[in-house]
């Protein structure tokens, strides 16, 4: 289950515009609008880009009236965090392992 989250999670930061956009919800929640002004696209793409961070827990959105507003999901990026510090860990030991080894030979 993990895994599959972790897939959906780096292909939706795999896009520059939807990172842009994550990285604007960092600052804070925003409407799709507040959101579209940087890109030149339409407002039915950027919905479109919007709904792959849904789906990846990346974004969640609430609706008041005709304004949908946006958000950050911190616990996603939690998860992404916690994989890349595992796989850091992994490869420090290597690297110190053989670290050793060459001081030794």
């Amino acid at each position: 289950m993990l895994n599959h989250q972790l897939d959906r999670l780096f292909h939706a930061l795999a896009d520059p515009t939807r990172r842009a956009v994550v990285e604007r919800l960092c600052r804070g929640p925003a409407t799709v609008s507040e959101l579209k002004e940087p890109f030149a696209m339409s407002l039915p793409a950027v919905v479109q880009h919007l709904k792959v961070l849904e789906e990846a827990g990346l974004v969640t959105t609430s609706k008041q009236g005709r304004t949908r507003t946006c958000q950050i999901a911190p616990q996603a990026l939690r998860a992404a965090e916690g994989w890349l510090t595992t796989q850091r860990t992994g490869w420090e030991r290597r690297l110190d392992r053989l670290g050793t080894f060459l001081e030794e030979t």
